[in-house]
């Protein structure tokens, strides 16, 4: 391992620490700032970062490195937002982010390493979770009711997502019928006589 490459890591890890530190030390000095009990997902979230500066340090062929950082970053800011929310219900469908992150993960070690099929992959699975999200969302949150916004969020979510699938997918769609393709035989290299 290179000087560079343990400098960089080294370097994200005492920034992480020294913020964490920061955090936890201004929870001791006001009392009404309770780092732990409000921020403790920032520790999940730094894991995931501490991986994205892996596959930096790494160059390219450190970008499946991407994979695992873009787990822990999605569940970090997941849990970040339902501590801070106190929305844990969404548990119920908020699952699908983490098929979402695997999705982003392989994108970015698609796009760090320059694989175009990588890339791809990696759309597709980020796609397949934000339609689960959005089904299982609104499934759920109609069930919950908990709030107005999500009353509202996820059916206009799913009205989008329709019209998305039906407009791109109804681009090779004719209403006319497909002529018959001709279909070439194979010549006889060899002629009867």
């Amino acid at each position: 391992m290179s000087t560079r490459n343990r400098n960089i890591g080294s370097l994200t890890a005492g920034v992480i620490l020294t913020a964490f530190g920061l955090l936890a030390l201004a929870s001791q000095l006001f009392r009404g700032f309770n780092f732990w009990g409000t921020f403790w997902p920032l520790i999940i979230i730094g894991i995931g970062i501490i991986f994205f500066a892996g596959m930096f340090a790494s160059g390219r062929s450190g970008g499946g490195l991407a994979i695992p950082g873009a787990i822990f970053s999605g569940i970090g800011l997941l849990m970040f937002v339902q501590n801070i929310t106190g929305h844990w219900e969404s548990w119920a469908y908020a699952w699908t982010v983490i098929v979402m992150s695997v999705g982003a993960g392989i994108y970015l070690a698609g796009w760090w390493s320059g694989s175009e099929g990588q890339r791809n992959a990696g759309k597709r699975v980020l796609g397949i979770g934000l339609i689960l999200f959005v089904a299982f969302g609104a499934f759920f949150e109609m069930i919950f009711q908990t709030s107005t916004a999500a009353r509202l969020f996820f059916p206009i979510a799913l009205i989008v997502l329709g019209g998305y699938l039906i407009l791109t997918r109804s681009r090779g769609f004719s209403w006319k019928p497909s002529e018959p393709e001709e279909v070439e035989t194979p010549k006889n290299s060899r002629s009867k006589k």
